[in-house]
């Protein structure tokens, strides 16, 4: 009795000399020190969108779009934290700027000028489903084991 031969690839695949491991390391640290740029940016950007957002009304109701597009933000902005970063700590790259600008928004200035408001329930919403998605975002990452060679 035979054994089938294990199957052969038809061309054979060429190998890339590997990279100095200087240069290597160089343009890794940069690639993530610009994810990690990137992503603070996102997170102040999320937050401003969500402060631009709350107010739209439809024939004077307010409508709540600032609350699915804050969910979205910071779902897609702890995603690609890590996945540039690679630590799980970069989840609080994007979510921190969202934070600051948020509570900076809901507090009132000397001139009585307020941008989110909590006596409605958009500016409420807001902030908690902002608050919530980041830190399941951030809870679901840490109980996750490393993948891919991404270390915590």
């Amino acid at each position: 009795m035979t054994l089938p031969a294990a199957p052969m690839p038809l061309v054979e695949e060429e190998t890339a000399p590997p990279p100095s491991s200087t240069a290597h390391r160089l343009l890794d640290l940069g690639l993530r020190a610009a994810g990690g740029i990137v992503s603070v940016s996102g997170g102040m950007l999320a937050a401003v969108l969500g402060l631009v957002l709350a107010p739209v009304r439809v024939d004077g109701r307010l409508i709540g779009v600032a609350v699915p597009v804050t969910i979205a933000a910071a779902i897609v902005l702890s995603w690609f934290a890590y996945a540039t970063v690679g630590r799980k700590w970069a989840l609080a790259l994007p979510a921190l700027p969202w934070f600051a600008l948020t509570a900076v928004a809901a507090v009132r200035t000397a001139e009585g000028d307020l941008l989110l408001t909590g006596d409605n329930w958009v500016g409420l919403a807001t902030i908690a489903t902002g608050a919530m998605t980041f830190a399941v975002m951030a809870f679901r990452r840490i109980l996750s084991p490393p993948q891919g060679g991404h270390q915590g």
